[in-house]
This record gives structure tokens, C-alpha cells and sequence, in this order.
């Protein structure tokens, strides 16, 4: 059998598709219809019989057309929780929505362009904040360029922006727009094009502040109630315990978790008694751990088998009372001390329970 001829169909038809991805877009180009000389026949030979109707006059036409530089709008990113934008907004401008932890959203939106001037040594020409907008002093968006031995301190172009935040009526949502008010450069002119990227930029660096400083703000609300969710108290039978708000459902799940970082391995989670079954391996001080900064969470526990039955006390609160392997409640002291590591814990990771 002829196993060549599938094999080179298929190469004909892939060669031939791939041979379409040379052509460009602008193939109704007036280039694409020029008419070639006619065949010259030599002179011996009878030169063929043409039809006048279908005679094409010859035109001649550049090969390579002027190149375009064309390069597409900036676009506003939406990095921030809580940001956004309308579509087809002609505006460099971005709206951001109220998230938790935030009190004043307009306050916070002008924290981030302050921010991003320190972060440019520069500062505020004109405040008026309180009427919604502020102008800047004269910085640029574009950084030198810097290498490993060697760094470019030519500038490329400096500008001045006026930002300009209002709120809606609801007070739950905020937009910012920048406005180019000049521009200066010794090699790069000023357009139309160039305008908007430049607005649209210092919108960008305003959005991924206010992210970075949000993200700083949900950071210290952890740490925040992690310093509020577990208490030293007392359970309904009068045993020395840890106390927290959250429900009982909520505290079996989540502080089994939370074990599972300071070296506990959840053996079992009984869902009909609340209680969580145990094993504590006291960790073993490295030091490497104490070069990287990572030291292992040593607690006023010997290794061996817990449990921590997780109960609702008279006034509501949930309790967690710990008791070794023979069932003994662990001493108030060691329920002191482990309470004052544990919250640690959750300051220093930034959890909550």
C-alpha cells in the first residue's frame, strides 16, 4: 500500500494552512489589484488573441506601505477590591466601593494619592480636597531605566495631574479620575493618545495603593479580633477555660484549624459531644529556624494525647476546656500561659477563630 500519500496530503494541507497566516488584514490593499505587463511572446511565435473587455490598464505601486505605529489606550485596572469601572468610559476614572473596616471611603481614596506622592518625593501644589480634587507638583510616571552596574537618570518626561474624587449621594461608593494638567519633555511631543495613557497610568498607581493599604487595614482587623476572640474565663462547670463570642459550630471548625499551626494534629472531631481529640509534638528549637525568623511555637504543654471540649457557658459565650490524656482539666496557670502564646499567635499571623 502507498502509506506516502495520506502522509502527504497531510502535510500539502497544513503547509497550505499555515501559508494563510501570511497574509495581513489590509488584503483589499489598491496594491493587491495591480495588473502585471502582458506576456511577451517572442518574435517567431504568434502573440495571443486578446479580449479588449477584460484589458487592464498597468499600475505600479510601492511594495512595503508606511509603516503605523498605532499602540491601544491604557486601561484602568481594577486591582482594588471593591473597584471598577463603567464601560466605555472616556474618563480616566475608577470607582471604588466601601469595604469592610473602611469608615471614610473618601479619606482613604486621598490617603492613597498622598501615599503615591511620597512614593514620587513630590507633593501637592494645590488642596482643596475638601471640594473634591487636589493638583500635584511636577513628577514623572516613568522611572529611569536601571540596570546592574549602571543606571539611566535621563528623564523622560514629567507631569502634573489634578485628582479629582467624588461620591455618590449613598456615601457607599467613591470614584477618582486624573486630569493632565502639563506636560514637559525634551524628546517625547504630547497627543492626544499619549494624554490619556498618562492619566490612565497615575489612576493605576492611586488603585494599586489603595490596595496596598487596604490590604495593610484587613491585616490589623484580624490581628484586631484576634486579640478579642479568645479570653481567659471560666466554663459552666466552673473548669479554667478559653473563651471566644463565636458559636460552637464555628469554633470546632475553625479552632482545629488553628491547632494544626501550632504543631497539633487533629486526631478526631466528635460532632455529637464538641469535642476535639488531639496529639501534641513539643517541636524541637533549629537553628535555621532562628536565622530565617521562623522559630517553632513552643507551649506549656508536654507532647502526648488532648482533648478540647468546646461548650456554651450560662451567658452565651463558647468555652474551651482543655484536659490531658487521662481526662484531668489542665491547671489554670497552664491555661494562663497558653492563652497568652495562642493570641500570639494570632496577633503575629493575623487570624481570627
Amino acid at each position: 500500500m502507498q502509506y506516502w500519500i495520506p502522509k502527504t496530503l497531510a502535510i500539502g494541507v497544513l503547509l497550505g494552512l499555515s501559508g494563510c497566516s501570511v497574509f495581513t488584514n489590509d488584503a483589499h490593499h489598491e496594491r493587491n489589484y495591480r495588473a502585471n505587463e502582458p506576456v511577451k511572446v517572442p518574435a517567431h511565435l504568434q502573440q495571443p488573441s486578446q479580449d479588449p473587455m477584460y484589458t487592464m490598464s498597468v499600475e505600479r505601486f510601492e511594495s512595503d506601505p508606511d509603516a503605523k505605529g498605532y499602540r491601544p489606550p491604557q486601561q484602568v485596572l481594577t486591582v482594588a477590591q471593591g473597584s471598577w469601572v463603567e464601560e466605555n468610559d472616556q474618563m480616566a476614572r475608577v470607582f471604588f466601593d466601601k469595604n469592610d473596616g473602611i469608615e471614610d471611603l473618601v479619606g482613604f481614596i486621598w490617603n492613597s494619592v498622598d501615599s503615591v506622592m511620597a512614593s514620587h518625593n513630590t507633593s501637592l501644589s494645590d488642596d482643596n480636597r475638601a471640594q473634591g480634587s487636589v493638583s500635584t507638583h511636577w513628577y514623572s510616571l516613568i522611572k529611569p531605566v536601571e540596570g546592574w552596574f549602571w543606571e539611566d537618570d535621563e528623564v523622560v518626561s514629567q507631569q502634573k495631574f489634578r485628582f479629582i474624587v467624588e461620591q455618590k449621594e449613598h456615601q457607599r461608593t467613591a470614584s477618582l479620575r486624573a486630569e493632565l494638567l502639563d506636560y514637559k519633555s525634551d524628546g517625547v511631543a504630547l497627543n492626544e493618545l499619549l494624554k490619556q495613557q498618562l492619566e490612565a497610568r497615575a489612576v493605576n498607581e492611586v488603585v494599586s495603593e489603595f490596595d496596598y493599604l487596604y490590604r495593610i487595614l484587613v491585616v490589623q482587623m484580624r490581628k484586631q479580633q484576634g486579640v478579642l476572640s479568645l479570653e481567659l474565663g471560666f466554663d459552666k462547670d466552673g473548669n479554667g477555660a478559653l473563651l471566644t463570642e463565636q458559636s460552637v459550630d464555628i469554633v470546632t471548625e475553625r479552632f482545629s484549624g488553628f491547632l494544626e499551626r501550632v504543631n497539633f494534629t487533629i486526631i478526631e472531631i466528635d460532632d455529637e459531644t464538641n469535642e476535639i481529640l488531639t496529639r501534641y509534638e513539643k517541636p524541637d528549637d533549629s537553628v535555621w529556624d532562628s536565622i530565617w525568623g521562623d522559630e517553632a511555637v513552643q507551649l506549656p504543654l508536654e507532647s502526648g494525647d488532648y482533648k478540647i471540649a468546646v461548650a456554651t457557658t450560662d451567658d452565651g459565650s463558647t468555652s474551651l476546656t482543655w484536659k490531658d490524656a487521662q481526662g484531668n482539666v489542665l491547671d489554670t496557670d497552664v491555661m494562663a500561659q497558653l492563652q497568652q502564646i495562642l493570641l500570639q499567635v494570632l496577633r503575629d499571623k493575623g487570624l481570627t477563630i
